[in-house]
């Protein structure tokens, strides 16, 4: 989490929403670290976990991410969740809750819907402080 806090930093440092995130691979080698980077692309969809998930499956040259874990800052959104689901990817393991947008256990549970071929673990609370005051001070400054 540590790391993804500090793409979070550079997320912020950028203009966006402090968001951070690193894919792990099943023997916990980091295969790619991202964060926010719509301000900068113009990409709606350039959120920190998308970009990890796509920069893993690159670098696997593979679309699943089977035993794969996401360490992300921020419980993810709808389209994150999805990509989450998509991908294949084992454990979802997020810092802050997010009432407002999250789909992994907040507001909706999307990963975990049993309606859906695939059901990542998630892990939510780990350094939940630490990322939820990285948000609230780059918000506090909007």
């Amino acid at each position: 989490m540590r790391t993804a806090l500090a793409e979070a930093g550079a997320a912020r440092a950028g203009g966006d929403v402090p968001v951070g995130a690193v894919l792990l691979s099943p023997d916990g080698t980091v295969l790619a670290t991202a964060h926010n980077e719509r301000e900068a692309t113009g990409d709606p969809t350039a959120h920190a976990e998308v970009l990890a998930v796509r920069r893993a499956a690159e670098r696997l040259g593979a679309w699943r991410l089977t035993g794969c874990t996401l360490v992300v800052t921020l419980e993810p959104c709808t389209m994150c969740a999805g990509a989450l689901v998509q991908s294949r990817v084992d454990r979802v393991v997020y810092g802050a809750r997010d009432d407002k947008a999250g789909a992994a256990g907040s507001l909706w549970d999307l990963v975990r819907d049993r309606r859906l071929n695939h059901r990542p673990e998630v892990i939510g609370g780990v350094l939940a402080d630490d990322c939820a005051h990285l948000l609230t001070a780059f918000f506090r400054t909007r």
